[in-house]
């Protein structure tokens, strides 16, 4: 059976559908009472583990909103598995024993994604079966950056110290562990579009962390790499590099077949830098929708008129919802993007 609703997917293939696809980062999760009430029987871990209830949360904020797809419920560290690195959710992730030397890296046990990440195929499986075609399901990982500063850094960090301190000090050993890290997150994102993921999502949350320089040298081009392996996967790729007020020439680099863009540079720049012939998505500042309803409304309507400059345009915002996001105003959001195209 064919999905009810191509419209992502079209935009994401450079083409301008009837109306502008919409769908927002973190769309399943805290700020819904429902995902709540979940979350008040179950961790975090054991939601992760369970497809079924991935599954309902998944297409809990569909069953809200006007959505044009939903994104697989999971996280980017459960990855880390495959790596033998214990986390933990308490409720921000904590890695029991970071990796900061040589002797660390060669420690981890760099397994087969498919030995370790059956649990989430199953989720995308439920997933599937429980959309019945009705929009896209996008599946994602976190970059190779964003992923090893959470295994370095022993969790969440505001100066990268450790990351930085082996990215300078070490840099071969850090390259070795951006390289092992890539490997892994290409056989998993291979592992997700078997199950039946219609698109993919790079996470580089973290790629401001670094200087430009930096990043073009020690991060960009394993990214590189993973971007171009997942393209060969048949299904369409977003690479969201968070930071875009410096790394934008950088991240129009990637083949990706459309370029994420955060609230820190205005749509019409990015597309300006990007050229006029590429697909971005974004990039609502995620705290606009806590605006009155009609400021909300027209910073909604000002990032579409400026994403008609280029090829085709998604709307999201520029990082994730936050969860005190009352979530009519995240209703109020989609309906004025849908409305503006009719």
């Amino acid at each position: 059976m064919p999905l009810a609703n191509t419209s992502f997917l079209d935009a994401c293939r450079g083409q301008r559908p009837a109306r502008t696809p919409v769908w927002v980062m973190r769309q399943a999760g805290r700020y819904l009472p429902e995902y709540r009430a979940v979350r008040s029987k179950v961790s975090f871990t054991e939601l992760c583990h369970s497809p079924q209830l991935c599954a309902e949360v998944t297409l809990q904020p569909l069953d809200r909103f006007d959505l044009d797809a939903a994104i697989l419920f999971s996280d980017i560290l459960t990855v880390l598995d495959a790596l033998g690195a214990e986390v933990e959710f308490n409720p921000a992730p904590h890695v029991a024993n970071p990796v900061r030397t040589l002797s660390d890296i060669d420690g981890l046990q760099f397994g087969k994604a498919d030995d370790h990440l059956g649990y989430v195929y199953d989720a995308v499986s439920a997933c599937k079966k429980a959309l019945n075609n009705r929009v896209p399901l996008i599946g994602f990982c976190g970059a190779p950056l964003t992923t090893a500063s959470y295994l370095v850094e022993g969790g969440g960090t505001k100066d990268f110290l450790n990351t930085k301190r082996l990215m300078f000090t070490e840099p071969a050993a850090f390259g070795r562990l951006m390289e092992g890290i890539t490997t892994i997150l290409i056989d998993y994102l291979a592992g997700q579009v078997r199950q039946g993921i219609d698109a993919i999502q790079i996470f580089e949350s973290w790629a401001a962390a670094l200087t430009p320089e930096d990043y073009r040298e020690h991060a960009l081009p394993h990214l590189t790499r993973l971007v171009t392996e997942a393209k060969k996967l048949g299904v369409p790729v977003i690479a969201f590099v968070r930071g875009n007020a410096t790394l934008m020439e950088q991240a129009a680099t990637l083949p990706a077949d459309v370029l994420g863009v955060d609230w820190s540079i205005q749509l019409s720049r990015a597309i300006e830098v990007v050229g006029a012939d590429k697909v971005v998505q974004g990039n609502l500042d995620p705290i606009a929708l806590f605006a009155p309803p009609e400021v909300l409304a027209a910073k909604t309507r000002a990032v579409l008129q400026e994403g008609r400059a280029a090829k085709a345009h998604i709307f999201n915002l520029g990082h994730g919802i936050s969860r005190h996001t009352d979530p009519e105003q995240m209703k109020l959001l989609v309906d004025t993007v849908h409305e503006a195209d009719a």
